[in-house]
């Protein structure tokens, strides 16, 4: 029940396939929340589009149905903080009207114009070595090749849609969208612009846009927006947004943090070593480092943390959870003449059921989740999906189990590189999103980790709880330090050790379908 002395924070968590609006008290109790999905709009050229009005649409739905509920008092609405998805870009002009769909994570449009500004006449791993360095030294890492961060999707405008990038006042990510349509201010946090590749991390407690890194990135320096801090309050809310959601006029709007950084928050993982594994769309592995550091050949660094002064391991694998709404909607619920009147249920506990029943290793049958390419531990934009080992006697019991594998295994080889990265061995790793609502997916995981995997109580919303926490230490009702002991544990998953044997096997047959195809995927896809 809410506490009497108790104040809440409006969250907002929109990841790609949508916003969720929660009611989150500053100690991390989620009261209620309300979910609408947007659409997707994936084209055929590897791009990846949103409708900026469909998210601000879908918030305010939810904000007003959660808000509608009136479960506290309104004087105790104390605060607006926002996750969203990261690396994409909202292009806005004078106004802060946008000019164009957003373009979106698993947008690869951007490709060669990555290729070209990081093209030279020395080498190494496909960049020219001097500004390599530069980039390496400054933020920690550099432009992916795949062209899925802001700056390739900014390129791909300067080059494609000129009229646009010409009439763009400022690039956004889309949490800073959200944050100017709560506002009327625009700002980036020092955390969301990362990936941009033009500021200088090498100071963590003074971040700051350096001139050679944006004149490497070709892109205009006036249309960067400001840097604050995500625990900076970036304004009060706009009078007529809280006329519409029915909140007071001095309710603040707090920066924020994407869902990466937001993830390890909600997770309670906010000490140095502490490890989240995040499975929603896509998916991450990281921790919070003491360090700056950079592992180019895998595609991992050490990058801004939303905590003021820290660092964390950044990566991620694109599509996770992407994977089962594949299986659902592409395969077993695909709206064709086979399928036309047929309702499609709610299949995701079907799943489980199905996967639990499945002997470990699925009969052999692999599944690579990569359907949409990868970023960590390999970059590539031209790696697809696939079964393989397909006999007579695979039926889709097998397909469904072994999906649930090929996540884990991508996963793995992630954890591998992790290890390396911070030089010791993760115990026990919590897990949170969508994916750890299963049982059964958890202890999947536990047993191709062979590691202890906590589940974390009420996973699916842990990007909710965390931009909560960082409204609540922005205000002075928490510190990081207190976040830990906030955080509730469903199950602990310890490795079964029987699977130990096929789960091996499988897992380095996992990795030899990628060295054995990858040059043909690059053939195709390119």
């Amino acid at each position: 029940m809410p506490s009497k002395e108790e104040k809440y924070i409006l969250s907002i968590d929109m990841g790609t396939s949508g916003p969720k609006s929660a009611l989150v008290s500053t100690r991390g109790e989620v009261l209620d929340f309300e979910f609408e999905p947007v659409e997707l709009i994936l084209l055929p050229n590897v791009g990846a589009e949103q409708r900026p009005e469909d998210w601000w649409n879908a918030i305010l739905n939810t904000s007003k149905k959660v808000l509608g509920k009136k479960l506290v008092p309104v004087d105790d609405i104390v605060a607006v903080c926002c996750s969203t998805q990261w690396s994409g870009t909202v292009a806005i002009d004078q106004n802060g009207d946008h000019l164009m769909n957003a373009i979106i994570w698993m947008d690869s449009r951007g490709h060669p114009y990555i290729e070209e500004i990081t093209d030279g006449l020395i080498k190494i791993e496909g960049y020219e070595v001097r500004k390599m360095m530069k980039w390496l030294k400054l933020t920690g890492g550099a432009p992916g090749h795949a062209g899925k961060d802001p700056v390739g999707h900014i390129l791909y405008i300067k080059n494609k849609l000129p009229e646009i990038y010409q009439k763009t006042f400022k690039f956004l990510e889309p949490k800073d969208y959200i944050n100017l349509r709560f506002t009327g201010q625009i700002a980036s946090a020092f955390d969301s612009v990362t990936l941009h590749w033009v500021t200088d991390n090498r100071d963590i407690h003074n971040i700051v846009y350096n001139d050679s890194l944006i004149k490497l990135s070709t892109i205009d320096k006036d249309k960067f927006p400001v840097l604050k801090h995500a625990t900076d309050v970036l304004g009060p809310i706009k009078k007529e947004v809280a006329e519409e959601l029915g909140l007071n006029k001095d309710v603040k709007v707090v920066m924020g943090t994407p869902d990466v950084q937001c993830a390890a928050l909600g997770s309670g993982a906010v000490r140095d070593y502490e490890s989240h594994l995040y499975i929603g769309t896509s998916s991450w592995l990281t921790c919070h480092v003491p360090f700056k550091k950079t592992d180019i050949f895998h595609n991992m660094a050490s990058l801004p943390s939303a905590i003021p002064g820290k660092y964390f391991v950044a990566n991620e694998q694109d599509t996770a959870g992407g994977c089962l709404n594949f299986l659902r909607d592409n395969i077993l619920y695909h709206k064709d003449e086979l399928l036309a009147e047929a309702h499609s249920p709610d299949v995701f506990k079907i799943f489980d059921q199905i996967a639990e029943k499945v002997p470990a290793g699925s009969d052999k049958l692999i599944f690579t989740p990569w359907l949409y390419g990868e970023r960590t531990p390999v970059e590539s934009h031209t790696l697809r999906a696939g079964l393989y080992n397909m006999s007579l006697n695979t039926t889709r019991e097998h397909m469904i189990r072994a999906v649930l594998e090929g996540v884990a295994y991508n996963s793995r080889w992630l954890l591998k590189y992790v290890e390396k990265f911070i030089k010791r061995k993760l115990d026990t790793i919590s897990m949170i999103g969508g994916g750890a609502s299963s049982n059964i997916w958890c202890q999947i995981h536990a047993d191709v980790f062979n590691r202890n995997i906590k589940q974390v109580k009420d996973p699916i919303q842990s990007n909710a709880r965390g931009a909560a926490f960082l409204a609540a230490v922005s205000l002075g009702y928490l510190t990081f330090d207190d976040i830990p002991e906030l955080i509730q544990v469903e199950n602990i998953y310890e490795p079964n050790p029987e699977n130990r044997k096929i789960y091996d096997e499988l897992f380095k047959e996992f990795l030899n379908i990628y060295k054995q195809n990858k040059a043909m995927y690059h053939r195709l896809n390119k």
